[in-house]
């Protein structure tokens, strides 16, 4: 388990680590932009290292996560529809203001993606005993994860001369940024996010994310909130672990068939069963027992 609930402090721990490196004992004032979980893994690592953070959240963030940020010490500031409007808000009105201040991305930085790569870095250590594996699912927001996925990737193929494993990313409809890219050919910003998975309410992914997708391993998959919402619910009852819907869409992937569909195409019952799939159960902090009660209740008899 991640020390802020997601993989983001993966990433941004790396950022701020550096930035705290090359500033040399001198003040430093951490500000992010954030739909919550980059903003919590931001606070996160200010406390640990004692440096102060101010986050900026748009409305459609819960109460629930604001309170998260605020328990972990950091000033909060909710306003905009969107992350957008929100990081236009940051750079504008607050940063400049502040002579110590440093910025951090919530997905768009290389040193964020060289943090993410760790992730994968890790899952392919645990495997090697098992022979590797043959794909990867995890949710696209921004794209750092798959950002950080798809350059290990790239790396050992280069390295090693081995075949890619198959990326799926996952979008919920209403946050298909990556999605709607792809299929328009250039790289577009969503008009509106719609989606109740809010952590992944990013009208514009990161160009490099949007790049790397088009690469022959990659699948681009979108799933209704439903899906998302009920995979959760299943989640928490077999597991008995929390996930927030950005996550869960992932999940989703497995309960519903579409991993099989696109992943196990031909193959008889025995070669898919050895198949090796790794899912990014990536954790999220916008979560909790009511609201699983709440999606079991609101979208039960959709799924």
């Amino acid at each position: 388990m991640q020390p802020s609930g997601s993989f983001k402090i993966r990433g941004i721990g790396n950022l701020m680590k550096t930035a705290i490196r090359r500033n040399k004992g001198e003040p430093i004032h951490f500000y992010c932009s954030s739909g919550g979980n980059a903003g919590l893994a931001c606070a996160t690592v200010a406390r640990m290292v004692g440096h102060e953070a101010t986050i900026v959240v748009p409305r459609s963030t819960s109460q629930l996560l604001v309170k998260k940020l605020k328990d972990e010490g950091a000033e909060v500031q909710q306003l905009g529809e969107d992350l957008a409007a929100a990081d236009l808000y940051l750079r504008k009105e607050l940063i400049g203001c502040d002579p110590n201040a440093f910025y951090v991305p919530p997905f768009d930085h290389p040193l964020i993606w060289a943090g993410q790569e760790t992730l994968l870095g890790e899952v392919e250590q645990q495997m090697a005993e098992r022979g590797g594996f043959d794909a990867v699912v995890c949710s696209v927001g921004g794209g750092s994860m798959l950002i950080g996925i798809q350059q290990t990737i790239k790396k050992k193929v280069a390295s090693t001369r081995e075949k890619a494993p198959l990326v799926l990313a996952v979008e919920t409809r209403g946050a298909e940024s990556l999605n709607a890219s792809l299929l328009a050919g250039r790289h577009i910003t969503l008009d509106k996010i719609t989606s109740i998975a809010t952590s992944l309410g990013v009208s514009k992914v990161a160009e490099r994310a949007y790049r790397l997708a088009q690469e022959p391993n990659v699948r681009s998959v979108v799933l209704s909130d439903a899906e998302a919402a009920m995979a959760c619910v299943r989640f928490a009852d077999e597991e008995r672990i929390l996930v927030e819907t950005s996550c869960g869409v992932s999940l989703a992937t497995v309960y519903n068939g579409v991993l099989k569909k696109l992943l196990g195409a031909g193959m008889s019952e025995e070669d898919w069963s050895r198949t090796r799939v790794v899912i990014s159960v990536c954790g999220g902090s916008d979560v909790s027992p009511e609201r699983i009660k709440e999606y079991r209740k609101r979208y039960g008899e959709e799924v």
